[in-house]
């Protein structure tokens, strides 16, 4: 080889160590919040670790006591974090924040940079942690603010307790360039807050343009089909140029809904003969058992369209489709491409996206969202979990777990809290479908024994090595109940995962209906309307028969002045349409009135004479056969009189019951 060649060889070589080590080197921590065309590169942190309040002892108490919420205790308050250097805390989460104060010491200095109330930092009223990068809903508050630390960092809570918390950092090796947070913002800072800002409030719009990167341009490609038939696919797009994917829009939503989650979205990399994205499409992005239901940053659905602004970046081709797999014909469907003649770099991930199901879970064993080896960074998942009995959603007490380079170093506290959530089935927190930037509740159902969330991760986003297992428990403890639990897992790697990438036949994709659901009119069903007057309703938990029985209690005298006689009516919300037996649940006593179950003004069940000489529970009592709808449904009681040897016209309701009788 000549002088000359060996100079070339030596000068590329060169050339290349060093794009691998400005490439290893991290971003202003602040610009990993916006700066969508880096998602996809690998991350240059040495560990990805969280602190939490999880019971260390395995079972249930993740911040109730507060015994595990701080490392330890200091003369002035509790030390809730204390990290070595250079790190980021990415995420700070709390359903318990409170007014006390929060100390942050940065490099050992003897006074805190920041000093700040507990509620504060998600509130948007102290002026380093804003909103929309802070915020709260759903019973969760959350902060993306990244704070960066070169030598250390203590948190010190000013207070004698604290509950549930959960600290997202990542460390790096020790010669990288990380300044410790400085809450006096230059002038560069700001220009990044910014952007940031600006990005976390675009919710639902086309941000394509954050992924596109310096300089480059995107090319807009559309196609549209009538139908696409049983067993056929519809390519949405496909080319034999290298670039990357930085926008996917597929309309109308609509023509995804169904609970036979029939259409599969497949996208291929490459000479790739298998798919790197695999999953019922309506699922890919965001529907909750056969609805649309996210409304998030990166994926979800706006204005009846299905969108993705997950950067996909590929070497030399690439081909998206739509399959259908069911035994009907599909809505016209339209598709837009926003693609850039961008090749994936060397130091970036192809982009993955599995679909999985565990019908049922596996008791002693949690539900596994992804397990691979290689390298790559895990960047959502998208949750549906379902029990096996209506009336009860205790499942969503368990943890998730993350194990990266087979070192377990992230322990949640619970499964809303994962999703940014907290305080599932209480009225005004985890209760209903909530959408926030990279967060949110897909809905909530306890009737059905439904729910689900979904996390996106940008700064805080899971990077591993050589591999990574992400779980979550579906049981308080040791995974002890077996339920219904499907997601979809985002993550982007070097190699191709080296899990199973395959998803169940059509049927086994379906969403299943329970034939009988139990509402509980003493913990969260809606009250539709009661008596005008002389009635008071409350709920209650009393001692019956040995055992506790919750119900809504109508305590009622005289008559309405204003329809006669007293009732109450409740909003059932069904899953499937049809004839239903209705029956109910109640407490007996020496109080209660006779009961009667009313359609249209129009009763339609004999009476039900619930006095009794002791207080006892009812056993379950039908009613009528009743023709339901799908949704909600206004089941109207009316006290209609009362025993002879009754003292009252109380109606004290535990349980409704409607079961399918149509199959």
């Amino acid at each position: 080889m000549s002088k000359l060649k060996v100079l070339w060889v030596l000068l590329f070589f060169v050339g290349f160590a060093n794009l691998v080590a400005v490439a290893e080197e991290p971003m202003e921590p602040l610009e990993e919040l916006y700066r969508l065309d880096r998602l996809p590169q690998f991350k240059s942190s040495v560990k990805v670790g969280s602190l939490s309040s999880y019971d260390r002892t395995g079972g249930n108490d993740d911040g109730f006591s507060g015994k595990y919420s701080f490392i330890r205790k200091e003369d002035d308050g509790l030390v809730i974090a204390e990290l070595t250097g250079p790190g980021v805390i990415y995420r700070i989460w709390t359903p318990t924040p409170t007014e006390d104060m929060v100390e942050f010491y940065f490099d050992g200095e003897k006074e805190p940079r920041i000093r700040v109330k507990f509620r504060d930092i998600f509130t948007g009223k102290h002026p380093v942690f804003v909103r929309p990068l802070v915020g709260y809903g759903a019973g969760g508050f959350y902060s993306y603010l990244p704070l960066s630390y070169k030598k250390s960092c203590k948190i010190l809570m000013k207070t004698e307790r604290l509950q549930f918390i959960q600290i997202n950092y990542a460390e790096y090796a020790a010669d990288t360039a990380l300044s410790s947070f400085d809450p006096k913002p230059s002038g560069e800072y700001l220009r990044h807050l910014e952007k940031a800002k600006k990005l976390f409030a675009s919710s639902g719009s086309d941000i394509s343009s954050y992924a596109l990167g310096v300089n480059a341009e995107s090319h807009h490609y559309q196609t549209e089909i009538s139908s696409i038939n049983p067993g056929q696919s519809f390519k949405v797009f496909e080319t034999d140029k290298p670039g990357r994917i930085v926008g996917l829009r597929v309309s109308p939503a609509d023509a995804f809904v169904g609970k036979d989650r029939g259409i599969v979205l497949r996208a291929y990399w490459d000479d790739d003969k298998e798919p790197a994205i695999l999953s019922p499409a309506g699922d890919f992005f965001g529907y909750y058992f056969g609805s649309p239901a996210v409304k998030s940053l990166l994926v979800g659905t706006e204005a009846n369209v299905n969108y993705c602004y997950f950067p996909m970046p590929f070497d030399k081709s690439a081909r998206i489709e739509l399959f259908n797999d069911t035994n009907k014909p599909t809505a016209p469907i339209k598709a837009e491409i926003i693609f850039a003649p961008v090749p994936r770099k060397a130091d970036e991930g192809k982009f993955y996206a599995l679909w999985r199901r565990e019908n049922p879970t596996t008791k002693g064993k949690p539900y596994t969202f992804i397990e691979t080896e290689g390298r790559g960074h895990l960047v959502g998942c998208i949750q549906q979990s379902q029990g096996k009995a209506s009336g009860s959603t205790i499942f969503f007490e368990g943890d998730d777990q993350t194990t990266i380079d087979g070192e377990l170093v992230i322990h949640g506290t619970g499964s809303e809290d994962f999703y940014n959530g907290g305080w599932y089935d209480l009225p005004g927190r985890w209760d209903s479908r909530r959408s926030f930037v990279l967060s949110g509740c897909l809905g909530y159902q306890k009737h059905l024994g439904r729910t689900g969330g979904y996390r996106l991760m940008l700064g805080d986003a899971y990077s591993y090595r050589q591999s990574i297992l992400q779980t979550i428990e579906h049981a308080p403890v040791k995974n002890e109940r077996v339920n219904d639990y499907s997601s979809v897992a985002y993550l982007y790697s070097q190699n191709r995962p080296t899990c199973d990438f395959t998803i169940p036949d059509g049927r086994d994709r379906e969403v299943i209906d329970f034939e009988k659901i139990i509402f509980v009119p003493g913990w969260n069903l809606p009250i539709h309307a009661f008596s005008m007057d002389n009635v008071t309703l409350s709920k209650a938990v009393e001692k019956v028969d040995k055992g506790n029985v919750r119900f809504l209690s109508v305590k009622a005298e005289d008559s309405d002045n204003w329809y006669g006689p007293h009732f109450i009516v409740l909003t059932c919300e069904l899953s499937v349409a049809g004839k239903y037996q209705v029956s109910i649940e109640a407490v007996k006593g020496p109080a209660q009135g006779q009961v009667q179950l009313f359609v249209d003004e129009a009763p339609v069940s004999e009476v039900l004479d619930l006095y009794g000489e002791t207080r006892e529970k009812s056993g379950q009592l039908s009613l009528a056969e009743v023709d339901l709808v799908e949704g909600e449904n206004h089941i109207m009681f009316k006290i209609v009189g009362k025993n002879e040897k009754s003292t009252g016209l109380n109606f004290d309701l535990s349980n409704i019951i409607c079961e399918r009788l149509e199959k």
